[in-house]
């Protein structure tokens, strides 16, 4: 969507990694692969070897270090062009070459996935010049230190020498990405004027940390505990200084001079909609993060009829808790009484660990299938907390050099309730991201790259919602203030589908959709403030979160319903997670499958 960490993420699917979509109860044929099957497994090998020629960031995303692991690639809109003629030009051929009536059922499968990622992105292509290039979720200024920080291991002297290649390439890439920026404003694509002031900070925050920086600490650290000489480690740190102050610096201080320009004339607009074909953008958005045809209207009116029911949830605790006045005194009650919320960041950290000792040992009784790969947690890096998001997931390493990770921002812990502690460790962690992406990148290597490290987001992140909820399943929420957090966290994805419409469609302003959200959600108001600043520079993302939890709940309870006793919630869970991230007319597809042969058994 315009720069090099927003491409990675198209091209590995925001690392929500995919997996075996082997169906439970379906016959294993004993055949080996017929011709056909052979020659598809090898059609889409030879694609993800080309498109990880073109990605290194990917190829590192996996853990493949190889001779170009000290490079970022092409960033610029040439870059993008390249790996999107690759997507294109295989789909047709895939088109012409292979027809899915002959193929055994898991390689029909691939073939109708790929064959939709790559209608999706066809969409959306001719509006890449749309995306904004720095901003505060995805801008390059911090996305790549701390892909640096994150993804860059250094196990041997020749992995440091490029991570030092890489602080050197911040200068010649960053500077691509301030052409590009600079071209898209002259054309009047720019972020609204209030976005400027996140980006200046990332960059003003690595540039007066100086020698301190991020990146270097985060080498000097990853370089001490090489076994090597102490001298060889003193000149690659000397390296790496030089690095800095002769390419990135000055690269981030003509970055800095660019984005104060560009503040200078920004607008105060909000939505997409002010783009000259921005309601066609918007609609392309929404249908590539949905996966379906829902309009922005439907999908306005499928918010507002959720918030009123999370409502109606919500009295029945305020019932049991006792609390006398109305919703919205609930919710300022919530947001301000000072015993909600954590004292001190190893707190917070602390019951995060508490809960997820809590939840482990459950999870064989809902589950089949568990991931290998440990989950870690970590507290998002000081130079990007007061940017960040409040909460993400990364995904680990398929040859588990790397493990999972939940990052949690307590940049502001007056922003971090304790009663959504519970239901967003679910959420990102067990039996949320951590559980679907770990399993599915395990369940080897004859699923196509495509499939293992694609994604879609409604069924990504509507799995992560769902659960937030199976959680409560679980029998945990015990705290009847803690299950009021479940409830404001489903309540504010339901929220999201109305005000980010609002933004983009209806030409809500910024200051509208905080009201909203202030007078429907018991949100501390600095939360409010961040999430729309998120949906304003990540347009349609946020409304396939509840989109798909409606879908899997939906499917969930039809099986239940039309199997009764014979309903195993194990089972069902391997049906949604084993076909790894599919749009959900397919997951539906998949489910309805399942619950026949059940039926048949």
């Amino acid at each position: 969507m315009g720069h090099v960490l927003r491409s990675v993420a198209v091209s590995i699917g925001a690392l929500a990694l995919t997996a075996c979509a082997a169906q439970p109860g379906a016959p294993v044929a004993a055949a080996p692969n017929p011709p056909q099957a052979q020659a598809i497994d090898a059609f889409f090998e030879t694609y993800d070897q080309r498109q990880l020629r073109l990605s290194p960031l990917s190829k590192a995303y996996r853990g493949i270090r190889d001779a170009d692991y000290g490079s970022w690639g092409d960033v610029s809109d040439r870059g993008e062009i390249a790996q999107e003629d690759l997507l294109q030009s295989t789909a047709t051929a895939m088109r012409a070459d292979f027809a899915p009536a002959t193929l055994p059922a898991e390689d029909a499968l691939s073939y109708r996935l790929f064959d939709a990622m790559a209608k999706r992105s066809a969409r959306l292509f001719p509006y890449r010049e749309y995306g904004y290039i720095f901003d505060q979720m995805n801008g390059a200024q911090s996305d790549l230190p701390a892909f640096l920080i994150n993804i860059h291991s250094v196990n041997n002297p020749d992995q440091a020498g490029d991570y030092v290649k890489r602080i050197a390439g911040l200068g010649p890439v960053l500077d691509t990405l301030i052409a590009e920026s600079r071209e898209r404003a002259a054309n009047g694509v720019m972020p609204p004027k209030w976005v400027y002031e996140y980006v200046i900070s990332d960059i003003e925050n690595l540039i007066e940390a100086g020698d301190d920086n991020a990146m270097l600490e985060d080498f000097a650290g990853k370089v001490g505990k090489l076994d090597i000489p102490q001298a060889e480690k003193t000149a690659l740190e000397a390296r790496a200084r030089t690095a800095w102050t002769g390419s990135a610096r000055p690269a981030y201080e003509r970055l800095l001079a660019e984005m104060k320009r560009q503040q200078a004339i920004a607008g105060t607009d909000d939505g997409v909609w002010r783009f000259p074909e921005g309601r066609a953008y918007y609609d392309a958005l929404l249908s590539n993060y949905t996966t379906t045809d829902l309009t922005a209207d439907q999908i306005h009116q499928i918010g507002l009829r959720e918030v009123a029911r999370i409502h109606g949830e919500m009295r029945q605790i305020m019932e049991q808790v006792g609390f006398e006045g109305t919703l919205q005194q609930f919710f300022e009650y919530a947001r301000t009484d000072p015993k909600f919320y954590f004292e001190t960041r190893e707190d917070y950290l602390a019951t995060v660990r508490d809960v997820q000792a809590k939840i482990e040992p459950v999870l064989p009784q809902y589950f089949n299938t568990l991931p290998e790969a440990a989950l870690t947690v970590k507290p998002v890096e000081a130079f990007r907390e007061q940017s960040a998001g409040k909460a993400f997931y990364q995904s680990p390493a398929p040859d588990g050099s790397r493990p999972g990770t939940y990052y949690v921002n307590l940049y502001r812990l007056e922003d971090m309730s304790r009663n959504e502690l519970e239901a967003l460790f679910y959420h990102e962690g067990l039996p949320g991201h951590h559980l679907q992406r770990a399993v599915q990148t395990e369940l080897g290597d004859d699923i196509p790259a495509f499939r293992r490290f694609g994604g879609v987001t409604a069924y990504t992140e509507g799995w992560g919602l769902y659960a937030e909820e199976l959680g409560k399943d679980m029998g945990f929420y015990t705290d009847p203030y803690s299950d009021f957090g479940r409830l404001g966290m489903e309540l504010w994805r339901a929220a999201r589908l109305v005000v980010d419409t609002g933004i983009h469609s209806k030409r809500w302003s910024r200051e509208q959709a905080i009201a909203y959200l202030k007078q429907n959600t018991p949100n501390p108001e600095g939360d409010i403030r961040k999430a729309i600043e998120r949906y304003v520079v990540y347009p349609g993302q946020a409304t396939a979160y509840m989109i798909g939890k409606l879908k899997i709940m939906e499917l969930r309870e039809k099986a239940r319903a039309e199997l009764g006793s014979r309903f195993d919630i194990r089972e069902f869970h391997d049906v949604v997670l084993q076909s790894g991230p599919v749009p959900l007319s397919i997951l539906e597809e998949n489910v309805d499958g399942w619950i026949a042969r059940q039926k048949g058994a």
